[in-house]
C-alpha cells in the first residue's frame, strides 16, 4: 500500500461507509437537553407548535391599529409579557412590553420613545391618559406567529450535531429531551513494551504512555465511546489474545464499531500489529506524509481496523487527517475543523513528495494585518510539548519544498 493523503483519506471513508450502513447508529435513546450537548440528533424534530406561538411585540411601546395613526389616542390598559390582553378598542393605544401578546385588533407597535409624551402610565394610575403617536405601517415591530419556525415544519434534521444553539431551539419548541444517535464504540489498543501508564515510577528504558491519552481525548471530543485496555505487549500471540478477549467482552455491551491501534506497524523488528494481523485482512503500507507515514487499514473479524504510527504526534495527525473527517461525514459529529489561509511568520522547508503537517501557533487577523501562523517545534513526531502549545496544523502539500516568510498556507484550527 503506497498512497497519497487524499487517497488514504478516501480509503478510510470507504472502509467505514461499507462497515456502517445507514441506521448503524440508530437507537441511541433520548437524553435531557443539557446531556445531549455535542451529541448527534437521531431523528428529525418537527415543530409541534409555532415559534413564536403568538404574535408579540418586538419593542416596549404602544400597540395600535395602524389606520388610527398618526393621531392622539386614548391610553388603554397596559399589556405585560405573559398576559392575554383583551381586544384593542379602535382609537386607543395599549402600552405593551417586549414579548407580550399583541391584542386582537392591533397590527403595529410604536416604540415608546416615539410617543408624546415618551412614557407609560405608572402603576398607581398616574401618567398620560392620551398619547400622540406617529404613523406606523401594518406589521411594524410585530413578531408574527411562526415567523421563526412555522408549526408542522422540520425544525432540526436527523444527523445534526447538537450545540447550545440547537438545544436552545429545542427548549423554545417546548422539548425537555431529544432523540439521539448512539456513539460509535471504538476499541483503542496501544502497543509497546516500552510504555508504562502515567502516575507510576518510570523504570530505565521506559516512557510514559501519552498516545492512549491523546487518542482517547481526541475520540471522546469527536463523539466516540472509547474502550481502552492497558497497553498490549510486543508479542503477536499476546496481542491477538488481547484483541479477541476485548471483542468478546464487548459483544454483550453493544459490540465494537471500530478497532484503532497505535504503534507496531512500521519497519522495525518488533512491529507487533504488523506481525499479528498481516494475514488477517489488514493491509500495511505507507502514505506520502510526514509525520504519520506508516498506516494500516482493513478489517478484523468483520470489524473495521485502522492502525496509526506509535509516535504521539504521528497518531494525532493521522487521527485529524483520516479518522476525524470520516466520523464527521458518516456519524454527524464532530464538525469539520475550520480551515483558513494564513501568512507564515518564518520560512519552512518540506521534504519532496510528502504532504507535511507542522504544528503551528495561529494568530487571527488584526485591525490592518492578515492572519498569520508560526511553526511550533520542528517536524519531528515525538514533540508532544510543541503539540500541546499549538492551536493549528499547517498543511504543506506534497509538491512544495520551500516556503518563504509571508507565504500563504492552509491552516486547520484546533
Amino acid at each position: 500500500m503506497h498512497r497519497s493523503v487524499a487517497a488514504h483519506r478516501a480509503a478510510v471513508l470507504e472502509l467505514l461507509r461499507d462497515a456502517w450502513p445507514a441506521g448503524t447508529f440508530d437507537g441511541g435513546g433520548s437524553a435531557p437537553l443539557l446531556d445531549a450537548l455535542d451529541r448527534v440528533l437521531g431523528e428529525d424534530v418537527r415543530a409541534v407548535r409555532a415559534v413564536p406561538p403568538f404574535a408579540n411585540s418586538q419593542m416596549d411601546g404602544y400597540a395600535v391599529h395602524s389606520a388610527d395613526v398618526p393621531g392622539t389616542l386614548a391610553v388603554a390598559a397596559s399589556i405585560p409579557a405573559g398576559s392575554v390582553p383583551p381586544p384593542l378598542v379602535r382609537g386607543t393605544a395599549a402600552p405593551i412590553m417586549t414579548g407580550a401578546m399583541l391584542p386582537e385588533g392591533a397590527d403595529a407597535v410604536v416604540p415608546v420613545e416615539e410617543a408624546v409624551p415618551p412614557l407609560f402610565p405608572s402603576h398607581d394610575g398616574g401618567g398620560p391618559h392620551t398619547v400622540a403617536l406617529p404613523a406606523a405601517h401594518p406589521g411594524r415591530f410585530v413578531r408574527d406567529e411562526g415567523s421563526d419556525i412555522p408549526a408542522g415544519t422540520t425544525a432540526m434534521a436527523a444527523g445534526t450535531q447538537l450545540t447550545g444553539r440547537q438545544l436552545g431551539l429545542a427548549a423554545a419548541l417546548g422539548l425537555a429531551e431529544l432523540p439521539l444517535r448512539r456513539r460509535p464504540r471504538v476499541l483503542l489498543l496501544t502497543t509497546g513494551d516500552e510504555v508504562v501508564p502515567p502516575g507510576v515510577p518510570l523504570p530505565p528504558g521506559k516512557i510514559y504512555d501519552a498516545n492512549s491519552i491523546l487518542l482517547r481525548a481526541a475520540l471522546a471530543q469527536a463523539g466516540a465511546e472509547v474502550v481502552a485496555p492497558d497497553a498490549a505487549p510486543d508479542r503477536p500471540h499476546d496481542f491477538l489474545a488481547l484483541l479477541d478477549a476485548q471483542l468478546a467482552a464487548e459483544a454483550d455491551r453493544g459490540g465494537i464499531d471500530l478497532i484503532l491501534s497505535t504503534g507496531g506497524i512500521s519497519a522495525g523488528a518488533f512491529e507487533v500489529v504488523k506481525q499479528a494481523l498481516s494475514a488477517e485482512g489488514v493491509d500495511f503500507g505507507h502514505v506520502a506524509m510526514q509525520p504519520g507515514g506508516p498506516q494500516a487499514l482493513g478489517s478484523y473479524r468483520g470489524v473495521p481496523y485502522l492502525g496509526f504510527p506509535g509516535n504521539p504526534v504521528s497518531s494525532v495527525v493521522s487521527f485529524e487527517l483520516f479518522l476525524r473527517p470520516a466520523l464527521g461525514e458518516l456519524v454527524g459529529a464532530p464538525a469539520p475543523r475550520p480551515v483558513v489561509l494564513a501568512h507564515l511568520r518564518t520560512a519552512l522547508h518540506s521534504p519532496a513528495g510528502k504532504h507535511q503537517v507542522r504544528r503551528g501557533l495561529y494568530e487571527p487577523p488584526g485591525f490592518e494585518s492578515p492572519g498569520s501562523v508560526a511553526e511550533m517545534g520542528g517536524p519531528s513526531s515525538h514533540l508532544v510539548g510543541a503539540l500541546a502549545g499549538a492551536n493549528a496544523l499547517i498543511q504543506i502539500p506534497a509538491g512544495v519544498t520551500e516556503l518563504q516568510s509571508g507565504a500563504k498556507v492552509e491552516v486547520w484550527l484546533l
